[in-house]
């Protein structure tokens, strides 16, 4: 018997990098490297960038593109069909009675996560919910009563290889995008599902389904800090990601926020804002904004050229130039290090980022066909002059 415990510990100790990338052994801090004040508001859905799209807040040109922002490329149509079947299953009954298994929080969390990477999550992380990151209303007006105390979040890579054949903005974006949403949308339902088995509360928040805001739960779980671009940037992935959390009252032990030195690195960096075709990424410093010091993005610019983009579908230029976007090696490994401790070389950093040609299209890595469905049918896509509406309404810039 004690052969056995000492082999299950010599597991275990190999295990604490539960995930593909090494989150257990990140600096953790008490406070996001964001300032946050007790100012917060909570935020109404309905002021949420699609919704303030559809009612025609950002123009009609993209209030009627953005009908078939995604639609107009059949793999980010199919793809985004699935979040919608899986909206049903967001919420669920509760078991009458609570299983028979471990109370320990930090048991319950390790195997939450070992169960968020067992359905192929790339990161998972836990925090507390803090009262402003649920949202105050839904899309319909409702308002929102959530108690739960603890959000477990779920995060899917974009994939590295497409990005390196795309150049951000071109027909595969929206599918990208809806890659990751549609995958957290079914990892996030499954979890909510198995805890309410278990005889705990949950209920799933994904994609056109959110109760909650991500970014402030991706912060205090650990996941990222908040970048230039105005979202929670990870050191293993970039920005090249997107979440989904699932909110419970199963106890569970919160990761805490991180530190990488980000903060800096984006101060000096500016290579997301360069390079936004719609200029919407600010090239100047941090404002205070709803109790948050950060970045701010020029929501309706970017939304503009995002849902009415005329040469593709949706935008991940940003993504894609981010020098944080790069695949897992010793050569990426010394960089974040040194970021986080030699923060003097962050703009040596940033200058052989672009020597080195990241960020660069290279067509080698093309799968995808670049198509448009116009008034029902396929065709190849004209270039964004040939269309009905010109370039200039949605902020377009080569």
């Amino acid at each position: 018997m004690k052969k056995q415990n000492q082999k299950s510990d010599e597991i275990l100790n190999k295990r604490r990098q539960l995930g593909p990338f090494p989150m257990e052994k990140l600096k953790r801090v008490e406070q996001p490297t964001t300032q946050i004040t007790e100012s917060v508001q909570r935020i109404d859905k309905r002021e949420g960038v699609g919704e303030r799209a559809e009612r025609g807040d950002f123009g009609p040109v993209v209030a009627r593109e953005l009908e078939r922002d995604v639609e107009k490329y059949p793999l980010s149509a199919v793809v985004r069909n699935m979040v919608y079947y899986l909206g049903p299953r967001a919420e669920g009954k509760v078991a009458p009675s609570k299983a028979p298994i471990p109370e320990d929080p930090e048991i319950l969390s390790r195997h939450i996560k070992s169960l968020g990477y067992f359905l192929r999550a790339d990161i998972v992380g836990i925090c507390r919910v803090p009262a402003y990151a649920v949202y105050s209303h839904d899309e319909k007006g409702n308002p929102i009563e959530l108690k739960h105390k603890f959000a477990i979040i779920v995060v899917v890579d974009q994939d590295y290889d497409t990005f390196l054949g795309s150049n951000g903005s071109d027909w595969i974006s929206g599918s990208q995008s809806y890659r990751s949403y549609s995958a957290t949308s079914f990892i996030a339902s499954l979890i909510a599902d198995y805890i309410r088995k278990l005889g705990y509360p949950a209920r799933a928040h994904f994609c056109q389904n959110y109760q909650v805001a991500i970014t402030p739960l991706l912060l205090w779980a650990g996941i990222g800090e908040m970048c230039r671009v105005g979202v929670a940037l990870n050191p293993f992935l970039g920005v090249r990601f997107k979440a989904a959390a699932i909110t419970t009252d199963l106890p569970l032990v919160p990761d805490g926020p991180i530190d990488f030195g980000l903060q800096e690195f984006c101060r000096v960096c500016k290579k997301c804002a360069v390079e936004c075709p719609s200029r919407a990424i600010s090239m100047g410093d941090k404002v205070m904004y709803n109790g948050y010091k950060s970045w701010r993005t020029d929501i309706p610019q970017c939304a503009k050229f995002r849902f009415a983009n005329p040469n593709g579908s949706s935008c991940g230029r940003c993504i894609k130039v981010c020098p944080w976007n790069k695949p897992s090696g010793w050569t990426h490994d010394v960089v974040r290090w040194s970021v986080r401790n030699l923060p003097a070389l962050d703009s040596l950093i940033v200058k052989m980022d672009d020597i080195w040609g990241y960020g660069k299209q290279d067509t080698a890595y093309k799968w995808w066909f670049d198509l448009e469905e116009v008034d029902g049918v396929l065709q190849v896509p004209k270039r964004g002059a040939e269309r009905l509406y010109k370039e200039t309404d949605v902020g377009l810039r080569e």
